[in-house]
């Protein structure tokens, strides 16, 4: 069979495409607004429709067999990549972030996660030599995120002050943090520090510096090392299916694209639906063991399970189901007025 390789009219139709719709989202969500589940229900909506118009031009333009391709690595990577929106939900409730905020974090993440995806498409399977190591550390990250969302009887309210935070601790080591969300700033310069620290004298800082990082920063750090933790296990998994470097990069940055918009519509699900959260905590639980499963099979040899990518979609798309029926069957009930 011959490569599908690297056409000029295809490279120019995918970047300018996705380059377009990425300016038209910014532009869409420029005022700092909460999303809501209308809008992110109709942005799914239209990535997914971009993604099939991608699939349609090659059937077309090329042959069927070459859009086949590109659609079941589309199919897949979208399905690996509910996993990584339940841990997104963990680290922002880890950091008590909500609303507006998300939206920016998850912007600048999703940049992130074209840039990674690129790159270990390009080096393919040998970078993925250090993941099985790394997945205990992550696997073990998870489950004290699942740990700590059941323990905080659904107490995930905004966070003032960072500075016990656990994420604030470790990065103090290595660069001056300030310890407070500051509008949406990711940094704040010296002289904004000055001000915040003399109208607040509980404000206390580990090393004076010209920049210093805010935890908004810190947790878009945790969700760019969640996002290549989980690139680890999904681009080895499209590239099984589809070896073309272009029509594999395509299919994962489609899929990543839509990944803010079906966040929203999950987290926003969660307002509503009170037992969602705890289907939530589960599939947590169910991610690290799955990721303690994969990394074992690679370090040590275990080979007596192995959770395939459709068993885990099964899993996944079942526990949340569960928490939806269960909100129907036993809603919350309604808080009477004194």
């Amino acid at each position: 069979m011959a490569h599908f390789g690297f056409p000029i009219e295809t490279i120019i139709i995918f970047f300018t495409v996705i380059g377009f719709s990425v300016f038209i989202d910014l532009f869409a969500h420029r005022h700092a607004k909460e999303i809501s589940v209308r809008d992110a229900s109709l942005w799914s909506c239209f990535w997914i429709g971009l993604a099939l118009a991608f699939f349609a031009y090659l059937w077309l333009r090329f042959d069927k067999t070459w859009a086949d391709l590109y659609l079941a690595g589309y199919a897949l990577e979208k399905s690996l990549s509910i996993d990584n929106l339940i841990v997104f939900m963990a680290i922002f409730a880890s950091f008590g972030i909500k609303g507006v905020l998300q939206h920016r974090i998850l912007y600048w993440g999703i940049i992130g996660a074209l840039v990674f995806r690129a790159i270990f498409v390009a080096v393919g399977t040998g970078l993925f030599a250090l993941a099985p190591w790394v997945g205990f550390i992550f696997a073990a990250i998870v489950a004290w995120s699942g740990w700590k969302m059941l323990t905080s009887g659904g107490d995930n309210e905004e966070i003032t002050d960072y500075s016990e935070h656990w994420s604030v601790k470790i990065t103090a080591r290595l660069m001056p943090v300030f310890p407070r969300l500051y509008a949406e700033r990711f940094f704040v310069n010296r002289a904004i520090v000055a001000d915040l620290a003399k109208s607040d004298p509980t404000l206390k800082l580990a090393k004076n510096a010209a920049v210093f990082a805010t935890p908004a920063f810190l947790c878009l750090m945790a969700i760019e090392t969640s996002d290549v933790m989980f690139a680890f296990d999904s681009v080895p998994a499209v590239i099984a299916v589809t070896q073309e470097p272009l029509l594999v990069y395509a299919a994962m940055i489609f899929a990543v694209l839509g990944l803010r918009s079906l966040y929203f519509v999950l987290a926003a699900m969660t307002k509503y639906l009170v037992h969602l959260e705890k289907a939530v905590i589960v599939l947590l639980f169910f991610i690290a063991a799955k990721l303690t499963l994969q990394s074992g099979e690679h370090v040590f040899g275990w080979d007596f399970l192995h959770i395939s990518p459709n068993v885990s979609l099964l899993i996944v798309l079942g526990t949340l189901a569960a928490g939806v029926i269960a909100s129907f069957i036993w809603p919350a009930k309604e808080e009477k007025a004194e």
